[in-house]
């Protein structure tokens, strides 16, 4: 087992008040669905469990949500195979629409949980740098640092290199 999780942030710019209200009615549903989610750990929130109050970004419009997953595939089966989808599916009608990354992948520490700065410096270094080891997507995914992949090891043949 991996002594890393897999922290992630994603983020929307809202159009507006009266077509949010929508989104907003279901949150709680899809939050209490996250949570419930097979590998889930951890996600921010305010003390009253409001994650819509975070405004970290200049433009106050900006939503973010972020939260730590035992790996990506617990992630991704949340996101792409749960009740989730049908909300993804209608993030044009709620979001803008953004010419940058707006959702980054990272490893942490088992234990470690990200400051909101911490995942902003990850969406910033995705953006600069495109997928690296450090900063990623479901589309570019990494390894955990300490799990080994196959690619390490050199094609082994039925033929002994001896003879």
């Amino acid at each position: 087992m991996s002594t890393y999780e897999l922290a992630q942030l994603n983020i929307g710019v809202i159009k507006g008040a009266p077509v949010m209200a929508e989104f907003a009615a279901n949150l709680e549903r899809i939050n209490a669905l996250a949570d419930s989610s097979p590998g889930f750990i951890w996600r921010l929130q305010t003390e009253d469990g409001d994650a819509t109050a975070l405004r970290p970004f200049e433009n106050d419009r900006t939503l973010v949500n972020m939260s730590v997953w035992r790996d990506i595939e617990s992630l991704s089966a949340y996101v792409y195979k749960s009740g989730h989808v049908e909300i993804m599916r209608r993030r044009r009608e709620w979001f803008e629409r953004m010419d940058q990354a707006f959702l980054v992948l990272w490893w942490i520490p088992r234990g470690h949980r990200p400051t909101v700065s911490e995942a902003i410096e990850r969406l910033e270094l995705l953006r600069a740098k495109g997928p690296t080891a450090a900063a990623f997507t479901f589309r570019q995914p990494f390894a955990a640092p300490d799990v080994i992949s196959r690619d390490a090891f050199p094609t082994l043949t039925d033929t002994c290199p001896a003879t």
